[in-house]
């Protein structure tokens, strides 16, 4: 969690991104999982009128990785193209069942009577992860991303675009006044770029991890690789709720409205991933699955 780590990993991450964006309109979003559960136990440790919310940490947090993602970047594109930032606010439906029943663990795990706590001390909800407790927080489903049209904007003019970082600000409109509200949530990050993704009419949603792809059968005797699927295949649920799952859920909404495909595999393999030599394709001219040992 050090700064100098973290831009270490960045400056790793942002050598094919480069790559890419020599030759397509590059749009970049990020994960934010470690650093927002960081801030909000900065926060935890004044008195509670200074704890900031999620939506105002989420803001922070798309402000903080962005900016070192842009600097990594444009060192690599010799700051000859554009690269903005935008701090992107996604709304969610305030109705939103997840809204009564937090599912998204942040921060560290803590014994029982720790939860026990810091539960009664700030009044957070407290979930068992595998042994230990966590913190977890609602997770609403993205709908839209308010910034679509000025990240448009920038594409039209060449540039490359980071935002919607960890999912983007999680937002509500009052139904009363249609005043947008911040709310205390984490959207899921690879939802939350199907969305973004559908809305620029993108024709390619890469997701990029420390896999080569999708696996069914993962560490069993019959493990294989998912080369290419329909996206209506594969089943979310029989991935795991907190890694794959959600990817594979994002790669088929975006990849069945038929306009372009996903990819999810390893971030070093991406230029195969979009020659579609590499990584786990979804797409709807894709006939059940296609596997390789």
């Amino acid at each position: 969690m050090t700064v100098a780590n973290q831009r270490a990993s960045i400056a790793e991450a942002c050598v094919p991104l480069a790559r890419i964006a020599a030759e397509h309109d590059l749009v970049v979003s990020h994960g934010n999982g470690p650093q927002v559960g960081l801030l909000a136990l900065q926060a935890a440790s004044y008195d509670h009128v200074s704890e900031y919310p999620f939506d105002v940490l989420g803001a922070q947090t798309e402000g903080m990785l962005g900016y070192l993602i842009e600097q990594e970047l444009g060192n690599r594109l010799s700051n000859d193209r554009a690269i903005a930032t935008l701090v992107t606010r996604t709304v969610v439906d305030a109705d939103d069942p997840a809204f009564g029943d937090p599912t998204k663990f942040v921060g560290p795990v803590y014994t029982e009577s720790q939860a026990d706590e810091v539960s009664r001390q700030h009044g957070w909800t407290m979930k068992p992860d595998g042994d230990a407790m966590r913190r977890v927080v609602p997770s609403p489903t993205p709908l839209r991303i308010l910034e679509s049209a000025p990240i448009e904007w920038i594409l039209e003019r060449g540039g490359v675009v980071i935002c919607a970082g960890g999912g983007g600000v999680p937002t509500t409109h009052d139904k009363v006044t249609g005043l947008a509200n911040g709310v205390e949530a984490v959207i899921d990050k690879d939802l939350a770029s199907a969305v973004l993704a559908h809305d620029l009419g993108a024709d390619m949603l890469v997701i990029a991890t420390d896999v080569d792809g999708v696996y069914l059968d993962w560490h069993g005797p019959d493990q294989r690789l998912v080369s290419r699927a329909h996206p209506d295949a594969l089943d979310p649920a029989d991935f795991p709720a907190g890694s794959m799952g959600p990817k594979v859920r994002a790669a088929a909404q975006f990849a069945r409205d038929g306009r372009g495909s996903a990819v999810i595999g390893s971030l070093h393999d991406i230029d195969k991933m979009f020659a579609g030599t590499a990584g786990t394709v979804l797409t709807t001219s894709a006939a059940g699955i296609d596997c390789r040992a």
